[in-house]
């Protein structure tokens, strides 16, 4: 797949918190190491469909230890809870992004739901 997106600057917070990313289109995101974290694109988050999707408590403090190239189309994000085994590619990230306020929501609605907490 390729993307119609293209990174000019992927920038990593000095305190390991925030993934800055800005595109090609202009378009540009700061992504909290929380929201990545439970947004992961990995099987071990998003299962192989939809119903085995995970939702992920108690990351409210995760920071991100690695950013990893993956060809010219992602990158892997290694986090300091050790999971990093989602591939991040350049439309994902956009995508993420640009529905940020929409997918927090809906987490913290799944979470509420599920009577768990962003802090365990």
């Amino acid at each position: 797949m390729s993307s119609e997106r293209w990174p000019t600057e992927l920038r990593l917070a000095k305190d390991r918190r925030t993934l800055s990313i800005a595109f090609d289109d202009r378009t540009a995101f700061d992504l909290p190491a929380e929201y990545l974290r439970v947004t992961s694109p990995s099987a071990e988050v998003q299962g192989h469909s939809p119903a085995e999707r995970k939702t992920v408590p108690g990351k409210r403090n995760v920071e991100i230890i690695g950013v990893e190239p993956i060809g010219n189309y992602a990158v892997k994000l290694v986090f300091d809870d050790l999971h990093d085994t989602g591939i991040y590619g350049w439309d994902y990230l956009h995508q993420l992004g640009v529905e940020q306020q929409g997918r927090w929501q809906a987490y913290l609605d799944e979470l509420a739901v599920k009577g768990l907490s962003r802090d365990r």
